[in-house]
């Protein structure tokens, strides 16, 4: 291919243009016209449709002018030759002078893994940037729809003026390629370059390889002197999480076993053809430790939100039951205080877990825009029943001071399912493949059990007392749901080939102490619960004492919860995704200097 195909381009464009074309430009560096095949590993078609001459423009920077690359509407993948890769990091130092990335965001990362023993020591370098899969994982779950996936190019697209700053896609992307931008409060990420192709040229990080380790084409093309093209390297997750648009070139030999050098206790081992499997480094760190400090994170206004939201939800399911003719009535819909003051609470509770949840973003004043991608987002799904439920919730009491009757039945009905349907959207944003420490029913149990407990505890603190012959048996299931989970959890965990593993040995050292106090804790609450059913209704004290235990419980499990996962990212790159580097670069200063890469004050 050469730079006439792109002629019409160059001669309509301004200054400001597409991408301004030298007239030197390297063969190195323009994208190759050659054969295709139809399909690519995973059965989908690599033409992503067939117009070609008809082209739409990609509006790049304004300008209106398609590209009349022959291939434009084909899938195109990055391939990377790790024996090649010299670690230079000049990909990286490219990319961000293409986007003008601050020190502290890199759409492309250089790390590595090692292993073996002197004079046999090998190191393997990998450069990885977003993958732009056949089937993207951060567009399905983005709640703003800021991704599309473009038929040119195949490309997924992330729009910053759209997201909001939740940094769900970081969640769910197995390969760290979307950037949550601390400073700016958004997301950002690999654009493939798409001006550059437009124009025939090979995207940035391509162009400036020294070692002639990356190159760009359509999807299951093997590049020139290449002999190999796999969609698995030691490091790499599974692709059959997302089906990444990237080839690999491996044939070098590798130890047995790889190490590597960022802070996780996370290796690889070879096993058999599948290649090599995570495994917990044991080497890492042994000791038993509190790290009470550590269990404050980012995710605080998380901890916060899911177990209020929780206790409303349970608040309410125990209020309807112990108004149906199951029981004896102690609390009918619009005609008894305690539903009227408990439908102010679970309002209330709901309410705020939802302003904590706005906090949690990198931009609050978008929240409104959390219901945008309804179809396919668990996160949007999960807002919108939380919006219902605190409505219905608060209306239910509003109307109960005025009308009964069928309104108000209504409303709590409604109430009653979008409070159903909150939780179970609430446990499927946390089912990630990428971060297989959550993805267990023990999620389930957890969210669950937390409801019934925490709202049980609620309708007794409302005057629900003589109530509590039904309320011990909800505190004894949400209890017995939550040590159930924990325990199946656990064992999965023990035997898991993957980064699941991981989490439960850190859960086991680092944050042992606080993970024994708390499965103590959930002990005692339950025999306290079985002690009272058997021998009959406890003082205030021993009710005192036993909320205690729960709540404390439930606080710490929660905050473990999200403290612990380990999620399926690429072995760490040096400076800010080291982060046993950037508490080193913290500790003598260098963290100061913007050339470390650690943006201050984050």
């Amino acid at each position: 291919m050469t730079a006439k195909l792109f002629e019409p381009i160059r001669q309509q464009r301004q200054s400001e243009s597409v991408f301004p074309l030298r007239e030197n430009e390297p063969e190195y560096a323009r994208l190759a016209n050659v054969e295709t095949a139809e399909q690519n590993r995973y059965g989908q078609h690599i033409a992503l449709y067939d117009l070609v001459d008809d082209a739409v423009s990609l509006n790049i920077n304004g300008v209106h002018e398609a590209g009349f690359n022959p291939h434009r509407n084909k899938q195109h993948a990055f391939h990377f030759a790790a024996d090649n890769c010299i670690g230079c990091h000049a990909c990286e130092s490219a990319c961000s002078e293409k986007n003008d990335l601050p020190a502290h965001l890199s759409f492309r990362s250089v790390g590595y893994v090692e292993g073996g023993t002197y004079p046999n020591y090998t190191r393997m370098n990998i450069s990885m940037a977003c993958n732009h899969c056949d089937d993207p994982v951060c567009l399905k779950g983005c709640p703003t729809r800021a991704y599309t996936k473009h038929p040119e190019y195949g490309a997924v697209l992330q729009d910053p003026d759209i997201c909001f700053g939740c940094g769900y896609c970081t969640w769910v992307c197995p390969y760290n390629a979307p950037q949550l931008d601390p400073v700016k409060g958004r997301v950002e990420k690999c654009n493939m370059c798409v001006d550059r192709l437009e124009v025939g040229l090979k995207p940035a990080c391509v162009s400036a390889c020294l070692g002639n380790a990356l190159n760009f084409g359509v999807v299951e093309n093997t590049p020139e002197n290449r002999q190999q093209i796999d969609n698995r390297i030691p490091g790499f997750p599974d692709p059959e999480i997302t089906h990444p648009n990237i080839r690999f070139q491996q044939t070098r030999s590798l130890p047995a076993e790889l190490t590597r050098p960022d802070s996780m206790p996370l290796k690889y081992r070879r096993d058999g053809s599948s290649g090599y499997k995570p495994r917990v480094d044991l080497a890492t760190n042994k000791e038993k430790h509190w790290n009470l400090g550590r269990l404050s994170s980012r995710e605080n206004p998380l901890v916060a939100f899911t177990l209020m939201l929780q206790a409303a939800i349970g608040l309410f399911a125990v209020m309807l039951l112990n108004a149906s003719p199951l029981t004896p009535a102690q609390a009918v819909p619009g005609e008894s205080s305690t539903y009227l003051f408990g439908t102010v609470l679970c309002a209330a509770l709901a309410g705020a877990g939802l302003l904590l949840s706005a906090s949690h973003l990198g931009k609050p004043l978008r929240a409104y825009r959390g219901f945008n991608n309804l179809r396919h987002s668990p996160m949007a799904r999960e807002g919108l029943g939380a919006a219902l439920f605190t409505a219905t919730a608060g209306l239910s009491f509003s109307l109960g001071w005025f009308v009964a009757g069928w309104i108000v039945q209504l409303l709590a009905l409604g109430a009653a399912l979008s409070g159903g349907f909150t939780l179970y959207y609430m446990v499927r944003c946390y089912l990630i493949k990428a971060r297989p420490f959550w993805n267990h029913w023990q999620t389930t149990t957890a969210f669950v059990g937390a409801s019934c407990y925490l709202g049980g505890l609620l309708f007794l603190c409302l005057g629900g007392y003589p109530s509590q012959s039904l309320v011990l048996p909800v505190l004894t299931l949400g209890l017995f749901l939550e040590a159930t989970g924990l325990i199946f959890h656990a064992r999965a965990m023990e035997k898991a080939d993957d980064e699941g593993a991981v989490s439960h040995h850190v859960q086991r050292t680092t944050f042992a102490k606080v993970y024994y106090l708390r499965n103590i804790l959930l002990g005692l609450s339950i025999l306290g619960v079985l002690w009272m059913t058997l021998a009959g209704l406890g003082s205030t004290f021993a009710w005192m004492a036993l909320g205690s235990c729960i709540v404390v419980q439930s606080i710490m499990g929660r905050a473990l919860f999200y403290v612990l996962v380990v999620p399926t990212t690429m072995p760490g790159a040096f400076f800010w995704k080291n982060k046993a580097f950037e508490q080193h670069a913290r500790d003598i200063g260098l963290a100061n200097m913007p050339q470390a890469g650690v943006a201050k004050g984050h």
